[in-house]
Order: structure tokens, then C-alpha cells, then sequence
């Protein structure tokens, strides 16, 4: 089964739960960010390719369900994949603290790198609100990321066939 038909369903789902569900919870005076810690869990597992394309679909979904600024979010979590992405291929592979340092790394970038977005466009955005809860939403995201990265090693693993053993040789 292809990678894209794969990373598809999760990008979708955490879209939906993100935008229905977790929009109005708070947790530590911060809301936690189920699409960027799962676009953050599938770059580690499949490339900051599979991660920047899974974050444009991602923040193209949700600027769609949201009724926002079209793009905006699909910039920051682009950026968020790939780096991701690269951090996983190269620093971050077999590492046990890899998936929590990205999250938390990465929704840094992502707060900051949204507010900045926002600005430069003109939109009327609060800095001070921002910096004071993206410490919280980096542990959030940090803590959150674990069981997704599990699911995401388990469903994006590569399918390797088994060859079974037609004889065996005796020494």
C-alpha cells in the first residue's frame, strides 16, 4: 500500500478531531495541537517530504474548515515537516527523545512562525498572548506526541515480505 494512502487518513482525521473537538480545550492555559504534533510524528517516520506535503494538505484542511486565512496555516506545517522531516533522517533516527525534542521544538517555530505570518499580513494578532503559552503548548505537544509516534511507526512501517525457508542445510 502506497505511503500517501497511508498518511492520508491521519492527516484528515487529526484535522477533523483538531478543528471539532480541541479548538475550545485548554490544557496548562494553552491549547494543544493535535494536526502539528501528528504532521510532526509522520515526517519523523517517513521523510520531511512525506512531512511537508502531509502539512500543506494538513493546514489546507483546516484553513478550509476554519474559514481562515487560506495558506496560513498550510506554510507554517509545511515548514514543520520538512524539518521535521530532515531532523528525523538525519539527527533524530533510533533516538527515544527524538519525537518529544521536535514537538517541542517545532511548535516553538510553529506559534512564532504563525504570529509572524499573521502580522506580516496585515491581521490584528496579540504577540503577548502567543509567547505566553507557547511554552505550555510545546510541553503539550512534547507529552502528546508519543502515542501518535507510536501509531504513525506502526501504520507507516514499511511492508517488507517475509521469504520462508524452502530447506534447510545441515552442517
Amino acid at each position: 500500500m502506497s505511503v500517501a494512502l497511508r498518511v492520508a487518513p491521519l492527516v484528515f482525521l487529526a484535522a477533523v478531531i483538531q478543528v471539532s473537538t480541541i479548538s475550545g480545550l485548554r490544557l496548562l492555559g494553552a491549547e494543544p495541537d493535535l494536526l502539528l504534533v501528528t504532521i510532526v510524528a509522520i515526517s519523523l517516520v517517513a521523510g520531511s517530504l512525506t512531512g511537508a506535503v502531509a502539512g500543506f494538505f494538513g493546514g489546507l484542511l483546516v484553513d478550509v474548515m476554519t474559514l481562515g486565512t487560506l495558506g496560513t496555516t498550510s506554510i507554517v506545517l509545511i515548514l514543520v515537516g520538512y524539518w521535521g522531516g530532515r531532523y528525523g533522517e538525519t539527527t533524530g533516527r533510533g533516538r527515544a527523545y527524538a519525537p518529544s525534542l521536535a514537538a517541542f521544538a517545532l511548535t516553538i517555530v510553529a506559534v512564532v512562525g504563525g504570529v509572524a505570518l499573521h502580522f506580516l499580513l496585515g491581521e490584528s494578532v496579540s504577540g503577548r498572548t502567543a509567547l505566553v503559552t507557547v511554552i505550555p503548548s510545546a510541553l503539550l505537544a512534547a507529552v502528546l506526541v508519543i502515542p501518535i509516534h507510536a501509531l504513525c511507526r506502526w501504520l507507516l512501517a514499511p511492508v517488507v515480505p517475509v521469504e520462508r525457508v524452502r530447506s534447510v542445510e545441515l552442517v
